[in-house]
C-alpha cells in the first residue's frame, strides 16, 4: 500500500508563498501519476494541480495557473507544490494523491491514494 504524508502547510499573508511536500511510501513512486487537491470549509474537494509518473506531463486548474508549479523528484519519492502570489481564496486543506497510472487525471474519483491533508491559510 501506498502512504502520502503532507508537510509544508501554514498561515501566510497574501501575496506571499508556500511549498508544501508529499513524501510516499509503500510503493513505486515513479510509476504512479499524483496529484493536489484542496478543500475548503463548506464546499467540495477540488482539483488543483497533476503531474504524469515521469513528470514531463502537468495540468492546473485555471484559478492557480501561473502562480502554482507542481513538480517530483522520483529519486526522494516526493512530488512538491510551490504556491507563490497566494490570495485569501486559496485557503484550504491541501491533499496529496497519487494513482496507479502513469497518466496524469484532473478527477478525484481517479486516485487511489490519499494523505492527510495539510492547512493553508493565507489572510488579507
Amino acid at each position: 500500500q501506498v502512504q502520502l504524508v503532507e508537510s509544508g502547510g501554514g498561515l501566510v499573508q497574501a501575496g506571499g508563498s508556500l511549498r508544501l511536500s508529499c513524501a510516499a511510501s509503500g510503493g513505486t513512486f515513479s510509476s504512479r501519476a499524483t496529484g493536489w487537491f484542496r478543500q475548503a470549509p463548506g464546499k467540495e474537494r477540488e482539483f488543483v494541480a497533476t503531474i504524469s509518473a515521469a513528470g514531463g506531463t502537468r495540468y492546473y486548474v485555471d484559478s492557480v495557473k501561473g502562480r502554482f508549479t507542481i513538480s517530483r523528484d522520483n529519486a526522494k519519492n516526493t512530488v512538491y507544490l510551490q504556491m507563490t502570489s497566494l490570495k485569501p481564496e486559496d485557503t484550504a486543506v491541501y491533499y496529496c494523491a497519487a494513482r496507479d497510472a502513469i497518466v496524469v487525471a484532473t478527477t478525484r474519483t481517479m486516485y487511489d491514494y490519499w494523505g492527510q491533508g495539510t492547512q493553508v491559510t493565507v489572510s488579507s
